[in-house]
């Protein structure tokens, strides 16, 4: 297996577990806890690593199919680094309540974006 499509399934999954346990963490342990405002920033977090996590397993995939061209192993790591930023700065907040921590919220979500503008741009011209 080449070894970045075995990092980024890795990386999902790992994205995958550990959305799981948080998601049950934040039902359970921290329900009562959390104001309603910051129950939602949580469950946003948990929404967001879900989503990005299994985009890291779609570039895995994509990466065992195709090869590992710059654009796709791109896409990959700015998923990874907006999962730690976005996804880990709202668990912060919402745990914390402190509240700079959302000023890095919006650079997760930029790595998102880029992300996928990315990962369309390596499909379309894996694709040719």
């Amino acid at each position: 297996m080449i070894t970045t499509a075995r990092i980024f399934l890795t990386l999902g999954c790992a994205g995958l577990l550990t959305g799981v346990i948080l998601g049950a963490f934040g039902a359970h342990a921290l329900r009562a806890q959390l104001s309603t405002a910051m129950a939602a920033v949580w469950r946003t977090a948990e929404l967001y690593q879900f989503v990005h996590a299994l985009g890291l397993l779609a570039v895995g995939l994509l990466v065992l199919h195709f090869g590992a061209p710059p654009l796709l192993r791109a896409a990959g790591w700015l998923m990874v680094a907006g999962i730690v930023l976005f996804s880990g700065s709202l668990y912060g907040l919402a745990i914390t309540g402190t509240r700079w921590l959302g000023a890095i919220t919006p650079i997760g979500g930029i790595a998102f974006i880029v992300a996928w503008l990315l990962l369309a741009l390596a499909i379309w011209r894996i694709a040719v």
